[in-house]
């Protein structure tokens, strides 16, 4: 499983999944289907997001199932922050739609 900070542009989230990476078409096509087309990602390493949610990131990882492999771990983007340095979390991944044209 992976667990990733998402900035979007409703806010930062956290999430995990059992995709192998956040650029994965299928995972991209959940995200989308969440209204999360557009966003900057970085990896949090699992064993460190396991310790700083403790109990509730037991729950949330015992409710993935392979047909729902995608779990918000937290929506609250302050506790996120508070709970994470920049430095702890891995490069930056930018996904943005293609779009045909731009408006002016």
């Amino acid at each position: 499983m992976k667990v990733f900070m998402l900035m979007a542009g409703s806010g930062p989230l956290m999430i995990l999944t059992s995709h192998t990476s956040i650029e994965e078409p299928e995972m991209l096509e959940k995200l989308a289907s969440k209204g999360i087309d557009k966003f900057l990602a970085y990896e949090v390493p699992f064993d460190l997001a396991k310790a700083r949610y403790g109990g509730h990131f037991t729950v949330v990882a015992n409710d993935l199932h392979e047909t729902d492999d995608l779990r918000v771990l937290d929506y609250n983007g302050e506790r996120a922050f508070r709970l994470f340095t920049f430095a702890e979390l891995g490069p930056v991944m930018m996904h943005e739609p293609v779009e045909e044209k731009r408006a002016a």
